[in-house]
């Protein structure tokens, strides 16, 4: 348990006393196709070398390493004092990314541990979860495959659903972290590959309710659609609260497309989180965490996330996502 934090008003730190309730963030980061420089050669992976287009190298990957670790411990801290205690991440291409991330500058004391599985991703991309280990435990992980066809009844691979049952103090809850397929050839045509990944979350939140009707469960991603699409709409039929719904205007999102903001990213709670009194463990809120070095300053682009690369231009930003994150309360 922590005894106290900091928090800054402007310039001025102030302390504050731990009560019997603890507030703690959750939160969800599309890093932006996070590879390694090595070319794996079972994966699509060669546009992220040295000898590639993108001239991706060691010193660009140590640069993006060390601005995401110093993203992640911002996420939630202007509101609670304390880095997040989980945070879902996307398009990291291996432990190997995740391990160096963890232990950069910014988050090398923050012990995080890592829940990470290699899915079947053509270009090699997971998901994958950050926990802080001083804090949560991890009872259990697994990962669920959403098995897809194309047009011509191939397999089309895509992300695995990571699912992982934690523990925090006494309360046992469930996490699971989504990527699903993109609007690249067209929202409509690929509209039903979005939907059966919905389908096929909810049949694990079905799973987990077999063993526990009152379990606590969070669905986090980048669902590559907007809250008010019908797989969200299909997931929060399933006795789910998405909070993101209002956070989403024609000035503000977590991605940005042609001039036009989307909330792909985003965190969905069971209604277990939602009762407000004699709850122990309570949603609170939910935002977007898009501080001013975390976009563009200047041009057309200005306000947009600071991109690491515009096609194949190196822009030397961080992501082209802003993070989401809910906060949390724990009573004692």
């Amino acid at each position: 348990m922590r005894d106290y934090f900091v928090l800054y008003k402007g310039l001025t730190p102030f302390c504050m006393t731990a009560s019997e309730e603890n507030q703690y963030c959750i939160a969800f980061y599309n890093l932006e196709n996070l590879f390694d420089t090595k070319d794996d050669p079972h994966t699509l992976d060669d546009d992220f070398t040295e000898h590639a287009d993108r001239k991706w190298n060691e010193k660009r990957f140590r640069k993006k390493i060390k601005k995401l670790g110093s993203i992640i411990q911002e996420i939630g801290y202007q509101e609670i004092g304390f880095p997040p205690l989980l945070v879902g991440v996307a398009e990291v291409e291996n432990r190997f990314v995740l391990e160096q991330l963890v232990e950069s500058k910014f988050l090398r004391k923050k012990n995080y541990g890592i829940v990470h599985f290699d899915s079947p991703d053509e270009r090699g991309i997971d998901t994958a979860l950050l926990y802080r280990k001083d804090y949560v435990n991890v009872v259990a992980s697994e990962r669920h495959t959403l098995y897809l066809e194309n047009e011509h009844g191939e397999r089309d691979y895509t992300r695995d659903i990571l699912h992982a049952t934690l523990k925090l103090k006494n309360i046992v809850f469930h996490v699971l972290v989504n990527h699903w397929p993109s609007r690249r050839a067209g929202v409509e045509k690929t509209e039903y590959r979005r939907i059966a990944a919905a389908k096929r979350n909810l049949e694990i939140v079905d799973g987990i309710r077999q063993q526990d009707s009152q379990a606590r469960i969070l669905i986090m991603g980048d669902f590559n659609d907007d809250p008010k699409s019908t797989s969200m709409t299909t997931l929060v039929s399933g006795n789910f609260y998405n909070p993101m719904e209002l956070l989403l205007t024609h000035e503000a999102g977590s991605t940005s497309h042609r001039g036009a903001w989307n909330l792909f990213d985003q965190l969905l709670v069971s209604h277990e989180f939602m009762q407000q009194f004699g709850n122990p463990f309570r949603f609170e809120s939910a935002n977007i965490y898009n501080a001013k070095h975390l976009k563009e300053y200047k041009g057309r682009r200005k306000g947009n996330p600071f991109r690491t690369y515009l096609g194949t231009r190196y822009s030397g930003g961080i992501s082209d996502h802003f993070p989401i994150y809910g906060i949390f309360s724990l009573t004692d």
